[in-house]
């Protein structure tokens, strides 16, 4: 028994079949919160260890801006929505 090749079509689809990127959620140096409170809410909101929220502080305080979170378009919005409550400017972008 021999197998003979089988001819395939390419699937034919206007659809964008490309992987999605992640979105990022970006937190904004700002003259108001106290570091201690924006390591307090990274915290809070995140999980993060005490060493990984001060870092990111220290980002958001020194480099004007820190990631500290990404995935699908709605966790990113449900989580700038939280730093908002907090008080904090929070924005996200698409990674590029």
């Amino acid at each position: 028994m021999t197998t003979a090749p089988v001819e395939v079509d390419l699937p034919n689809s206007d659809q964008d079949v490309r992987p999605d990127r992640p979105w990022l959620v970006i937190v904004w140096n700002d003259p108001i919160n106290l570091m201690s409170y924006v390591t307090y809410v990274f915290q809070k909101l995140f999980g993060f260890s005490r060493e990984k929220a001060e870092r990111l502080m220290l980002d958001v305080h020194h480099k004007g801006r820190a990631v500290v979170s990404s995935g699908p378009r709605e966790r990113a919005e449900h989580d700038v929505f939280r730093l908002h409550e907090y008080g904090l400017w929070a924005t996200m972008e698409q990674s590029s």
